[in-house]
């Protein structure tokens, strides 16, 4: 029992730290700072072996879109005709030359490709795919019973066609039907009437979130820094706005393949504030934020019960095989919230204490997924017919997690009738 408390402690310990982001964490990896934007970080990660006499039959994933670039050429732009502008006036300083000089420079990749997935972003699907397969093998051994689903957006379409091209690498006899289609969206993109009148514009969310975005939004340095005619700013330049549009690009630029960098003209302190402004007002309109009382992570539902009723066809047939789902960050956070996934459901009221508990590049990084393992007696006569005797394994972005909601003595893994009954208890209520 000792053993155990120390054990849990030293685990809470480690999933606390995880939680939080500091400035000290954006100083080590400044294209933290781009929050969602952040390029999937591929890293080892621990996978703790099936019991013994068990083995994974089936995986139960959603995926969000591979890195991308900006949604409109006009990100892009905008940003760069007004340094021009600042050039032509003979108002940059020698950064705000360099500036535009590097802006100048990546343009000619990002235009005409607004949204779409960029190269990186197929390359990332395909690892994490080729990951999949050779963590659990006996998934995709003969006769796998596959599927393949992303939203009606083409970058989902193309990280799923990248995802299913990685598997098929390593096992070319899997056949993997691939559907992009309205059909699947009521539940691969759900959003209530509900959900988007408490998100619309002017909502009761949006002039807190108006009044910390501005607070955290500080151009006075990075505007000194780049021009050198007080006047052509005062007569041209909405710092705010400009500092915005240079973050976007910047952080952007990591999910790109230029070499170009533009994050080094931000400071660290800089940069934290973005993330922060940005970070709680993603949290706010998709997570957990009390005013909507779970309103937002109830979108999930519909993906939840596919998921439940999917898991349920696969133990009861005694089959194997891989369910894979593609859609978008605005899916992947309510899901892990819903799920109960550690660190990604929290109910956080005060905005400038949001960072203490809830990092959205920790749950919804480019490329961010959710796998869900299933494993059971190697001995299938031995198997028990109910499937009371299978097991799970919740992976976010490749890493075991634990599901708050729910008790095991085993972890990673918990029980199927534990999970099951949790399930059909979210969507029950």
């Amino acid at each position: 029992m000792r053993k155990l408390l120390i054990s849990l402690s030293l685990f809470c310990g480690v999933m606390a730290s995880y939680a939080q982001t500091s400035l000290d964490e954006i100083k080590e990896n400044p294209l933290k700072a781009g929050g969602i934007y952040l390029a999937y970080p591929v890293s080892e990660s621990l996978n703790t072996p099936a019991p013994k006499g068990y083995e994974p039959f089936y995986i139960s994933h959603y995926g969000r879109h591979g890195s991308r670039y900006l949604i409109s050429d006009r990100d892009y732009r905008w940003v760069t005709d007004l340094m021009q502008k600042g050039k032509d006036a003979g108002a940059l300083t020698p950064l705000g030359e360099s500036t535009l000089e590097r802006l100048n420079r990546l343009w000619p990749e990002a235009q005409g490709r607004g949204g779409d997935l960029t190269p990186l972003g197929a390359r990332q699907h395909k690892g994490i795919a080729k990951r999949m397969y050779k963590s659990f093998p006996q998934v995709f051994d003969k006769d796998a019973e596959m599927t393949a689903r992303s939203t009606v957006v083409l970058r989902c379409a193309l990280s799923m066609v990248a995802f299913c091209e990685g598997l098929k690498e390593e096992n070319p006899a899997l056949e993997i039907p691939k559907e992009s289609s309205n059909r699947y969206m009521d539940y691969l993109n759900y959003h209530s009437d509900e959900s988007n009148y408490f998100t619309r514009e002017k909502g009761d969310w949006y002039e807190e979130n108006r009044k910390f975005h501005n607070d955290m939004t500080r151009p006075g340095r990075l505007i000194e820094s780049l021009f050198s005619d007080p006047t052509f700013v005062l007569r041209n330049v909405n710092p705010e706005e400009l500092m915005w549009g240079l973050y976007w690009i910047a952080v952007d630029t990591q999910n790109m393949e230029t070499p170009v960098e533009l994050i080094d003209i931000f400071t660290p302190e800089e940069l934290f504030s973005l993330w922060q402004a940005h970070n709680y007002s993603f949290y706010v309109r998709n997570s957990n934020p009390p005013s909507a009382n779970g309103l937002l992570l109830s979108n999930s539902k519909p993906q939840l019960r596919n998921m439940l009723e999917s898991a349920r066809q696969k133990i009861n047939d005694k089959s194997h095989g891989a369910d894979l789902r593609f859609g978008h960050d605005g899916n992947l956070i309510p899901l892990a919230g819903l799920l109960n996934l550690h660190n990604c459901y929290g109910s956080e009221a005060d905005p400038y204490k949001l960072y203490q508990s809830y990092s959205d590049f920790k749950i919804a990084p480019m490329a961010g997924n959710i796998q869900i393992v299933f494993f059971r007696p190697k001995d299938l006569k031995k198997a028990a017919s109910d499937g009371s005797d299978v097991l799970v394994k919740f992976m976010l972005n490749e890493r075991e997690v634990a599901v708050d909601a729910l008790a095991t003595d085993n972890f990673p893994f918990y029980k199927w009738p534990d999970v099951e009954a949790y399930w059909a208890s979210l969507l029950a209520s």
